[in-house]
C-alpha cells in the first residue's frame, strides 16, 4: 500500500507495470539460485559447492561490474554501434526520479535492475559445461571479461539500439543475447578444457535437480513477460507462449526418450523443459499463441537429437548447456524468423510464414553470427587466461573433488549424526 502511494506521486508512473517489473526483476534473479541447484543436484558429492559457488559469486560479481560500466556500455549512447559509451559509469546522472525512456511507464532504476538479472544469470550458465574442470581464480577472469567482451555488446546491438536493433533483428527476451552466446561459449569451453578424468559420474540428487527446473520453469514467467517492460495484452502472451511450450517441449522430449531407451526418464523431460524455455525466449512476445506448440515440440525434439549428436562425438558437456541453450537460442531465433507476426505485436516484424523472407534470412545471420563470434573469443581467451593462471585443475584436484581441492569445504559432513 506505501509504495502504490509513493509511486503515484511521481509524475508518468505507471503503477501497475512498476510493480509488475519488480515482481519480473525478482522473478529472474530466483532463476540463478535456481541454476545453482539445478547444478548442485546433477554435480557428484565432491563438486557440489564448487557449482553453486560458480552461481552464486554472479550474483555479486556481475552486480559491481553492472554499477560500475555495465549498464553504462549496454545502454548509453553508441546508436547503431557495437558498444555504448561511459555516460552512465557508476549511474552517473541516475536518481530515483528518473523514468527510463524506454516507455517512459517505469523508473530507470527499476530496467536497471531487470536487466541486471540477465547479465548475472547468462555467464552463470555456461558453468554447466565446466564440470569439475576449472580453476576458481580463471573462471573469476573468465566472467569479467565474457561479460565485458560477449554479453554487453551484443545486449547494446540488440537491446541498446545498436547495430543489429538497427538492422530489425530481433530477440524478445534473450534467445541471441543470453540462449545461443552462452551455449556457443559453452561448446568452446568444453573443446578446450578436454574431458574429465572421471567422465562417468552420476548426479548426487535428481530431486533437487527437479527443485532447480521447478525454479527456473517459474522465473522464466519474469524472464520473457517481463521483457515486454510494461503490462499490455504482449505481457499476457508472452507468459503464456512460455508455459506452453516449455509443456509441449517437456512432453515431446519424454515421448522420444521414452521410445528410444524403453523407459520415461525424469531428468530427460526435465531437460525438455528447459529446452523448451531457451527456444520460446526469442519469440514469446512477437508470434501467435498457435506457434507455442509447434516451438516448444520442436524444441523437445531438436535439442534431444543435439545431445544425442554431442554425446556420439563424445563432447563432455556434462550439463548439455550446447545441446539445450545454445541449440535452443538458435533454433527459437530462426523460428521467431518463421512465425513473427506484426498483427501480434506491432514492435515487431512479419515472419517467413506470413511472407517476409528478408526478416527470416535477417535472423538466421545474426543468430548464427552471434553463436560463432561467442565460440570463437571464448575459446581465444581461455587460451590467453591460462597464460595468466591454469585454467584446469589438476588431475589430482578433479580426484580429490573442486569442493575440497579449490574452497576447503564439503557439502555434507557425513560424519555428522
Amino acid at each position: 500500500m506505501l509504495m502504490t502511494i509513493l509511486l503515484q506521486t511521481v509524475p508518468g508512473i505507471d503503477t501497475g507495470s512498476t510493480g509488475f517489473m519488480l515482481l519480473a526483476t525478482s522473478l529472474v534473479m530466483l532463476m540463478t539460485p535456481g541454476l545453482a541447484f539445478f547444478l548442485w543436484g546433477l554435480a557428484t558429492k565432491r563438486n557440489i559447492l564448487t557449482r553453486m559457488v560458480q552461481s552464486f559469486v554472479s550474483l555479486g560479481w556481475t552486480t559491481v561490474l553492472w554499477v560500475i560500466i555495465g549498464y553504462s556500455l549496454c545502454f548509453s549512447g553508441g546508436e547503431g554501434g557495437i558498444i555504448g559509451n561511459l555516460d552512465k559509469v557508476f549511474l552517473n546522472g541516475l536518481n530515483m526520479n528518473t523514468i527510463w525512456s524506454g516507455n517512459g511507464k517505469i523508473p530507470e532504476f527499476v530496467f536497471i535492475a531487470y536487466q541486471m538479472m540477465f547479465a548475472i544469470i547468462t555467464p552463470a550458465l555456461i558453468t554447466g559445461a565446466f564440470a569439475n574442470r576449472v580453476t576458481f581464480k580463471a573462471y573469476f577472469i573468465f566472467l569479467t571479461l565474457w561479460q565485458i567482451l560477449v554479453y554487453y555488446p551484443f545486449v547494446h546491438m540488440i537491446w541498446g539500439g545498436g547495430l543489429l536493433a538497427q538492422w530489425g533483428v530481433l530477440d524478445f527476451a534473450g534467445g541471441i543475447v543470453v540462449h545461443a552466446t552462452a551455449g556457443f561459449a559453452a561448446l568452446a569451453s568444453v573443446f578446450y578444457l578436454g574431458a574429465r578424468v572421471d567422465k562417468n559420474s552420476t548426479p548426487n540428487s535428481i530431486p533437487l535437480v527437479a527443485i532447480g527446473s521447478g525454479l527456473l520453469w517459474f522465473g522464466w514467467y519474469g524472464f520473457n513477460a517481463g521483457s515486454e517492460v510494461q503490462v499490455d495484452f504482449i505481457t499476457s502472451l508472452a507468459f503464456l507462449n512460455t508455459d506452453i511450450a516449455a509443456s509441449f517441449a517437456l512432453i515431446a522430449w519424454l515421448v522420444v526418450e521414452w521410445i528410444r531407451e524403453r523407459k520415461p526418464k525424469f531428468v530427460g523431460l526435465l531437460t525438455g523443459s528447459i529446452a523448451g524455455l531457451a527456444t520460446i525466449t526469442p519469440c514469446a512476445g512477437f508470434v501467435p499463441l498457435w506457434a507455442a506448440p509447434i516451438i516448444g515440440t520442436a524444441a523437445g525434439l531438436v535439442c534431444y537429437v543435439a545431445v544425442q549428436f554431442k554425446n556420439k562425438m563424445k563432447w563432455d558437456d556434462a550439463l548439455d548447456v550446447w545441446g539445450v541453450h545454445g541449440i535452443g537460442g538458435l533454433l527459437g531465433s530462426i523460428l521467431l524468423g518463421v512465425f513473427a507476426s506484426k498483427a501480434i505485436n506491432a514492435a515487431g516484424a512479419d515472419g517467413l510464414f506470413f511472407g517476409n523472407s528478408t526478416f527470416f534470412v535477417k535472423m538466421l545471420i545474426a543468430v548464427v553470427g552471434a553463436s560463432i563470434y561467442a565460440f570463437i573469443f571464448t575459446y581465444l581467451m581461455l587460451i590467453i587466461i591460462n597464460f595468466i593462471t591454469p585454467v584446469r585443475v589438476t588431475a589430482e584436484d578433479e580426484r580429490l573433488g573442486l569442493d575440497s581441492a579449490l574452497h576447503g569445504e564439503k557439502a555434507y559432513d557425513e560424519g555428522s549424526l
